[in-house]
């Protein structure tokens, strides 16, 4: 590369970090000030009532927000990782692309959830959202493979390394992968799905932070090796979300008790109610990536009225975030053809 074009590369993307931090830092003030009170409104609902919990509509430009600077950084970084040499800068793109599907099934599935019953989709479309996160798992896993190829050659032929790009792009991914956690950081306790957001791209916000450390050993002691390490690092940590999505994935498709639910804990609370002397046919599944179900049998012989129903329905979803129960009281377990523990 001539030095004129070296120079180019090296000083545009300082104008661009400068114009992003500028432009983000005002959409994080105004999402804050315009959407606290809304909210914290919606986050003390969440778990106060018996029917379903959706991400809070006030995260809708969150998401757009975070999805955008997210794919822009993308871009960003494969265009001046090839310029600047980078593996690194590369597979890093590949990590934050990530971090843009994450964003996208995570508004999606809120939005998803809100689409009305069809007389042949009797649930809607919640379950799309999983079928979607298991096939980008698997994209994922795929490209982790290219990462670390190219990473092994990379390190038996070490090539240099515009250090100043990897150092200015980077650090412009540690302030929109950070700045994007902060406008979840909030909801991260009302919702699975705005949880899994923040912590995705909390974790990420570290991640290019070893992209710049990187960078800066290679310019203060030449080791060229250190860029394809470190992109076996990333890769690592790309396999080890990716592993985890999409096992998460296939659980769920098959209809899996989500993680986080202790199938144990919830049958010992359904036994210990106010006369229930029997639990069976339990089953307890995910409508979708933030939304889980449960049907059971209760065996209670003093019967049951509206408000056993209510408060048990309240307490579901208080205590596992279980949010569409359905409950099955019966007089007595020995007519029940669903009786035996073993048997759905």
């Amino acid at each position: 590369m001539c030095g004129g074009s070296l120079a180019l590369s090296e000083e545009y993307p300082l104008r661009c970090c400068c114009n992003s931090i500028r432009i983000f830092l005002r959409y994080i003030t105004a999402m804050a000030h315009d959407h606290r009170h809304d909210h914290d409104e919606d986050r003390s609902d969440a778990y106060g009532h018996a029917g379903h919990s959706h991400a809070p509509e006030s995260f809708g430009w969150a998401f757009a927000i975070g999805a955008s600077l997210n794919m822009g950084f993308v871009i960003a970084e494969l265009i001046f990782g090839y310029a600047a040499n980078s593996l690194a800068l590369i597979s890093d793109a590949v990590h934050n692309l990530s971090d843009v599907i994450a964003l996208l099934l995570a508004w999606g599935a809120a939005w998803l959830a809100r689409k009305q019953p069809t007389q042949q989709h009797t649930y809607g479309y919640r379950r799309a959202s999983i079928l979607a996160a298991l096939f980008n798992a698997g994209l994922l896993l795929v490209a982790v493979g290219g990462i670390i190829v190219e990473a092994v050659n990379r390190l038996q032929e070490p090539a240099a390394v515009s250090s100043w790009t990897v150092v200015m792009v980077a650090a412009l991914g540690i302030l929109i992968n950070g700045g994007t956690a902060l406008l979840f950081m909030r909801g991260r306790h009302g919702d699975l799905n705005i949880r899994g957001a923040y912590l995705h791209m909390a974790a990420d916000a570290g991640v290019s932070f070893g992209v710049v450390v990187a960078a800066l050993v290679i310019m203060l002691t030449g080791w060229l090796w250190v860029d394809p390490a470190i992109s076996l690092v990333i890769a690592a940590v790309v396999l080890f979300s990716g592993w985890g999505l999409a096992r998460d994935s296939v659980n769920l498709a098959l209809d899996g008790v989500p993680r986080g639910i202790e199938l144990v804990k919830v049958r010992d609370y359904l036994g210990a109610l106010e006369g229930v002397s029997e639990v069976h046919d339990l089953h307890v599944w995910a409508m979708s990536t933030n939304e889980t179900a449960l049907t059971v049998h209760l065996v209670r012989p003093g019967g049951s009225d509206d408000e056993f129903l209510h408060n048990v329905c309240e307490e579901l979803a208080h205590l596992f975030n279980i949010h569409h129960a359905t409950l099955q009281i019966e007089a007595s377990g020995e007519v029940c053809k669903l009786a035996p523990a073993e048997r759905v």
